[in-house]
């Protein structure tokens, strides 16, 4: 029983192993990590490093460090709120400057500009009471809100256009909520948009269960959209090693990192010495290269095979381990 136990314990490892390497960029593997800092400074690099700030637009301060930041170039890019109070002096200076904005879909904070009608606020106000309200929210498809997402995604895009002029090419979300359930099986996100994907983070570093999560998010977004490879969050900026071996991934793999320049700490580091002296041979790139569309697709034709098989396979393997703990206990 032990033995059975051990061992469809090490089934659930695996196949959640699995999950993060090849249905989405979750499970970021030491051997990666280790590879990619062993190539040589001299060779060609294959890959990118995009630190995107976000939150661009919400109001004058935020927009101010942001702009600071990528005048000094410490960060690449950005990912536009709309409907917020500094939205329209965001957009001009985006133009001004060049900055390359995607736009930051918003479903958990109210709309600060001046004019936004109360239809999209009622909207709004429904989609963030639900997103909130309970922990995994974001994971269930809530069908009574079907409308409500749909409006409230579609008027940001509208927006997006009338202040940019053109489209969003690239698409992420305030506190990660265009990954929700409701988003991504509603099919609101523009397909073959760069779509960011969930956290990729170190094998042990989560549990089992939120692994499969994010893979399988990944695995979904996949099926219409582009990602980078890999995406963090720039904090924690201790120990100083995560951040090397994270910027030294950038050698060989697509790397987005969010940064909040808004954030005191996060400034400081941006605007410092340490950041540059951890970058080491690493160079940030100048807006948000997209990922080729024919690579795009073999990634989707292999996860699209996947993300049928995984969850079955997962759920299956869960159930007997738990049963058989049960069983052990009482025997």
């Amino acid at each position: 029983m032990i033995h059975l136990s051990l061992a469809l314990h090490r089934l659930i490892t695996s196949v959640t192993t699995l999950g993060g390497t090849l249905l989405g960029p979750a499970t970021l593997h030491e051997t990666e990590a280790e590879q990619a800092s062993s190539s040589s400074a001299s060779a060609q690099s294959a890959g990118l490093l995009v630190l995107n700030a976000d939150d661009w637009g919400r109001d004058g301060q935020t927009t101010d460090r942001i702009l600071e930041c990528f005048l000094s170039g410490a960060i690449s890019s950005a990912s536009a709120m709309v409907l917020m109070t500094d939205s329209e002096r965001a957009a001009v200076l985006a133009r001004e400057h060049s900055l390359d904005a995607g736009l930051h879909i918003n479903l958990t904070a109210p709309f600060s500009a001046a004019g936004v009608s109360p239809r999209l606020q009622e909207h709004q106000e429904r989609v963030h009471r639900y997103l909130k309200g309970h922990r995994f929210a974001q994971a269930i498809f809530h069908p009574g809100l079907s409308r409500s997402f749909e409006y409230v995604v579609n008027a940001q895009l509208e927006e997006y256009q009338r202040l940019y002029g053109r489209a969003p090419e690239r698409l992420d979300g305030h506190h990660h909520m265009h990954l929700c359930a409701n988003v991504l099986l509603g099919k609101l996100l523009p397909a073959g948009t760069l779509v960011r994907p969930s956290f990729s983070f170190y094998a042990g570093e989560k549990g089992a269960g939120n692994r499969v999560y994010r893979a399988l998010v990944n695995g979904l977004l996949a099926r219409r959209n582009r990602s980078a490879d890999y995406f963090f969050s720039l904090p924690p900026l201790e120990p100083a090693e995560r951040l090397r071996r994270i910027f030294a991934l950038a050698r060989t793999a697509t790397v987005e990192v969010e940064t909040h320049p808004v954030n005191p700490e996060e400034y400081r580091f941006l605007t410092g010495s340490e950041f540059r002296q951890l970058l080491g041979n690493a160079q940030i790139a100048r807006g948000f290269v997209p990922v080729p569309e024919e690579e795009a697709s073999a990634r989707r034709s292999t996860r699209d095979r996947l993300a049928c098989v995984l969850p079955c396979a997962f759920a299956i393997g869960l159930t007997l381990y738990r049963s058989l703990i049960q069983l052990s206990e009482y025997s």
